[in-house]
């Protein structure tokens, strides 16, 4: 059971939030929605679990229309939203024993397909979900969106405020569960989190960039890259910026990420601007391209 998405617009009055947007996600699939604040993730989210109702076009979840079907869709999906929203006062198994009576199930029942996760938080089961750290309220969320078995898992933006540890942590317990049949779209603003996605649609400005998976977006990336580094940064964007052969340049990790108009060139040659600019400890060298740097150039088209 999978989802399909066909040309849904949705807008807030003069705000175009998603613009005819159309994707398939296969069943069993991890399907990545990528893109920045305010691309229009949650509002597809939104449609999808029939908390929103689209302008234009349709859907279909595990089989059942958005509009029409939204009270089978609710019993077969599991939903955890980007806000912690489940309740503060509280315990961690109040809290799932709440969400499993109101499916008409038990934790007992299908204890086997949240397992890997209860256990992290089960030494906490007394504690009231406010006082949990972010890692293990996420997890307390997807046990609440797991237990009542859904055949679709949507979570949107499951990892932002969360330690890295914990991100990593969340990524395995999504890939042991897709393994288990789970349907799951996940959206995320994190670039580097794309490649763990079988496949991935970039979304900016309500609109589908590109869908394929990581590898292949990657691999079409029209340029070479190279890592500029210099003393003082943002001198050197400034500078770069100002380069006559200059094709993009955006600051990635130490360095800055840069590209240039020509096909080919000598790195001496911008090695000698850089150094008539005022910049030392100039290090250019080439770099493979990623998953921010295929965002970046779609988005400038």
């Amino acid at each position: 059971m999978g989802i399909s998405i066909s040309n849904i617009s949705k807008s807030y009055k003069k705000v175009k939030a998603v613009q005819n947007i159309s994707f398939d996600v296969n069943p069993g699939e991890l399907f990545g929605l990528i893109g920045p604040d305010g691309a229009g993730k949650t509002t597809i989210f939104r449609i999808l679990t029939t908390l929103l109702i689209p302008d234009d076009g349709t859907a279909k979840v595990a089989g059942f229309d958005v509009v029409t079907d939204y009270k089978a869709i609710r019993k077969s999906v599991g939903y955890m939203p980007g806000r912690f929203s489940l309740y503060q006062d509280l315990t961690v198994e109040e809290n799932l024993t709440f969400f499993a009576t109101i499916f008409g199930t038990t934790i007992e029942e299908n204890y086997d397909l949240i397992e890997d996760i209860y256990v992290q938080i089960e030494p906490f089961k007394d504690r009231r979900a406010g006082k949990l750290s972010g890692g293990m309220k996420q997890k307390l969320a997807l046990c609440c969106a797991l237990i009542h078995k859904p055949k679709v898992l949507f979570l949107d933006e499951p990892t932002t405020g969360v330690d890295p540890v914990s991100r990593k942590e969340f990524w395995e317990m999504l890939k042991r569960l897709q393994k288990k049949g789970i349907t799951i779209l996940v959206s995320t603003p994190y670039m580097d989190e794309a490649a763990l996605c079988d496949r991935i649609a970039l979304i900016q400005d309500g609109e589908i960039l590109e869908i394929d998976t990581p590898e292949v977006i990657v691999n079409k990336f029209p340029k070479t890259i190279y890592n500029v580094g210099a003393h003082n940064r943002y001198k050197l964007i400034k500078t770069l910026q100002s380069y006559e052969h200059l094709y993009s340049v955006f600051p990635f990790g130490e360095f800055v990420h840069y590209t240039d108009k020509r096909d080919s060139f000598e790195t001496v040659d911008l090695k000698s601007y850089l150094e008539k600019a005022g910049l030392t400890d100039i290090i250019i060298e080439v770099t493979q391209p990623n998953i921010e740097d295929a965002f970046m150039e779609l988005a400038k088209k």
